[in-house]
């Protein structure tokens, strides 16, 4: 194993860096007294993120209802995610993320760990992309760095024992890979020990008991990039080579553009002053509704898309069938036999939706399902105040185009099946769903998700 200077690593100055966890709250006060983070960077160039929070709630704080974990980029889907709380299952919500940037909500709930209680909070997300880099230092490496979540310094307080353990893919040999020195701040050994899972991988593990769970850490990691394929690997952006965020310089550049027309303003003013008095008037930068309005699920995303309705009710059918909230025992005309009692985590419009479904009197039942509608549209009607239609369109029209992916890399007729089921709903928003069916299928046998038994009885 050999090491290298971080300096040396272009991948520091990209952008996989989970940002600080904010919360609206000022009387939330914690201990986290262990953290243990498991990355597993697989074979097809996509992550998957394993977290383990020890809070301790203190006597005098606020109930820990929420827990915001920032995530490295915004290709990920909330459906990937599955969180606990002492064991217990609980949502995962990128809509209810509060932190800056991308993330997920692990929403306790009822769950939410009281004053003076201690819990165990999980959350495992699978199928993160877009988080490899060239290496700087050799274009046949690809650079993998990672900084785990943070939580704001006026919430949590004390020491915490963390551990940030990094499984290399498959077949990466004992002489290939490069770990990358941790950040200055790291308070625990550089070097990391060096070991293999249960499933051979080789692991890079970095350890402290004089870490927190206010600062930013980073570890990082290079390994031959044909291990993974080619389009996996980003090429740093100029920015990222300069280590500027582009929103923020582009924020720079409108401030200096202000500054500037203050000082032009402020001298036009002077040497006017002799003809006619001038009222000072501080100047507003107003900001027109723009930007990408992030987690909205694919039933939203339809909806503002202006899909059909009928399309729009077969995603939440889908849903339901695949939360097991409900099964077809009729197809024509529609029945179905709901569960009792309902699994945790449905959404308020597949509530509805399952409501509606149980009433025996077709017109009541259109009624209902009409204000479901309507009441959905309401809801990302005022999800996009402020953000721009046509930016979020085209952000969920790439989502889209991922789920097909998915679906294409699999290897086998099992595998692509079992992907289909699991992006079911977003594959759904295609209008050329038939064609990219047949395209990510081919003409061989064709397998059904798990699910699909109780979607069609036959």
């Amino acid at each position: 194993m050999k090491k290298r200077p971080w300096l040396h690593l272009i991948a520091l100055l990209f952008l996989l860096l989970p940002l600080t966890v904010a919360s609206a709250q000022a009387n939330y006060s914690f201990a986290l007294p262990e953290e243990t983070v498991h990355l597993y960077w697989q074979n097809d160039g996509s992550l998957t993120i394993s977290y383990t929070f020890v809070f301790v709630n203190d006597p005098s704080g606020h109930p820990i209802d929420y827990v915001d974990v920032g995530m490295p980029t915004d290709w990920f889907f909330e459906d990937n995610a599955q969180a606990t709380v002492n064991g217990k299952s609980v949502p995962v919500s990128e809509s209810e993320y509060a932190g800056d940037g991308y993330g997920l909500a692990v929403v306790l709930g009822d769950n939410a760990i009281q004053p003076g209680q201690r819990g165990v909070v999980t959350l495992r997300v699978t199928d993160v992309t877009r988080v490899l880099y060239t290496d700087s230092t050799d274009e046949a490496y690809a650079s993998a760095v990672f900084s785990p979540t943070w939580f704001g310094k006026e919430y949590v307080h004390g020491n915490t024992a963390l551990t940030v353990v990094y499984h290399l893919p498959a077949g990466v040999q004992p002489d290939e890979p490069r770990y990358h020195l941790p950040s200055t701040n790291w308070p625990g050994a550089e070097t990391p020990a060096i070991g293999y899972d249960s499933n051979q991988r080789i692991t890079y593990t970095w350890s402290s008991d004089q870490a927190n769970g206010y600062t930013q850490y980073k570890f990082g990691a290079s390994f031959p990039a044909r291990y993974v394929p080619a389009e996996a690997i980003q090429t740093p952006s100029v920015w990222q080579r300069l280590g500027i965020d582009p929103t923020t310089f582009a924020a720079l550049i409108t401030v200096c553009g202000s500054l500037g027309f203050i000082v032009f303003s402020a001298v036009l003013a002077v040497r006017q002053q002799e003809r006619r008095r001038l009222e000072y008037v501080p100047p507003k930068i107003g900001i027109e509704g723009h930007g990408i309005k992030r987690g909205l699920t694919a039933v939203e995303a339809a909806l503002l898309m202006g899909e059909p309705l009928d399309k729009v009710l077969t995603m939440i059918l889908f849903s339901v069938i695949k939360k097991e909230a409900a099964e077809v025992i009729q197809r024509d005309p529609l029945r179905l036999k709901v569960a009792d009692p309902l699994p945790q985590g449905l959404r308020s419009y597949e509530k509805d939706f399952l409501e509606a479904m149980q009433e025996t009197d077709p017109n009541e039942r259109t009624r209902l399902l009409q204000s479901l509608i309507t009441r959905q549209i309401r809801v990302v009607q005022e999800k996009m105040r402020g953000f721009s239609r046509r930016e979020t369109i085209r952000y969920y029209r790439t989502i889209t185009e991922r789920a097909w992916q998915h679906v294409k890399q699999a290897q086998t007729p099992e595998m692509k099946a079992d992907k289909f089921g699991e992006y079911a709903e977003w594959t759904l928003l295609d209008k050329d769903f038939d064609d990219s069916a047949r395209r990510a299928f081919g003409a061989g046998r064709v397998y059904t998700p798990v699910w699909w038994g109780r979607f069609d009885p036959s």
